[in-house]
């Protein structure tokens, strides 16, 4: 996997958040012997809540490389985090910056998602949440995902304007190989970069739908070699077959 998220939020009952805390606290403190490679990301509980502040106090010390900001509806939610990650990282004399994904998980987090995208210049990521959007509006979620992709359109759009990537949800169906390679085909064709995973055995189906096929790498090569022709003959626009290929092209 490129990222590891340790969950303190849903997949934590709530007698057992402070257990859990200390828990992933000591999985980053030895992170290098447990995940040498790629990022450790930290799903916190929300700071509206009574558990978030003391989420952070407990593991920004151990210096995750990113928090993952669960049910963000508007751009102080992530400010919010922002400062408190600040004062921790000043208070311990930490050598670097936290960095924050903010995650998109109901109908006024979607409304709201380019002003969440834009808030903190340590975002580097904008994530949707498709379980508890569909609970949010009230509907069932389905294995087509038909009822999301407006919702997934619009986290596109609000971290493409940010400047910043965009995460797709998870694919619930561990047992659907077929349904999860051709959601993560669909969430690259609407412009998302990556996709969250829940079983080991999902990463190589994620990975093999986001790559690029050899004929979209053969079609590249070509484009890239006709309009380098174009260029020293001093034209700005060639033609590769039928289709008219310029600069965007």
């Amino acid at each position: 996997s490129d990222s590891l998220i340790l969950d303190l939020e849903d997949s934590v009952a709530p007698a057992q958040k402070p257990e859990a805390r200390v828990l992933v606290r000591r999985m980053l403190e030895l992170a290098p012997l447990f995940f040498p490679t790629g990022e450790l990301i930290v799903r916190i509980n929300p700071l509206s809540g009574p558990f978030g502040a003391d989420d952070l106090a407990e593991i920004i010390p151990a210096m995750p490389h990113v928090i993952l900001i669960p049910k963000c509806e508007q751009a102080s939610d992530v400010l919010e985090v922002e400062k408190t990650i600040a004062g921790l990282e000043k208070t311990h004399n930490l050598p670097g910056q936290v960095l924050l994904m903010p995650l998109i998980e109901t109908a006024r987090g979607v409304t709201n998602a380019a002003a969440v995208a834009a808030a903190s210049g340590r975002s580097v990521a904008l994530c949707f949440g498709a379980e508890d959007y569909t609970r949010d509006l009230g509907i069932p979620r389905t294995r087509e995902g038909k009822e999301t992709f407006l919702a997934r359109q619009q986290i596109v759009l609000a971290a493409k304007a940010a400047g910043i990537e965009a995460i797709d949800t998870v694919f619930a169906d561990v047992g659907d190989d077929e349904g999860l390679y051709n959601s993560s085909v669909e969430a690259k064709g609407l412009g998302f970069v990556g996709k969250g995973v829940i079983h080991p055995r999902q990463i190589p189906i994620v990975h093999r739908a986001f790559e690029p096929t050899e004929a979209e790498i053969e079609e590249a090569k070509k484009i890239v070699t006709v309009l380098r022709e174009a260029e020293a003959s001093g034209s700005g626009v060639v033609a590769l077959g039928s289709k008219m290929v310029d600069a965007p092209v």
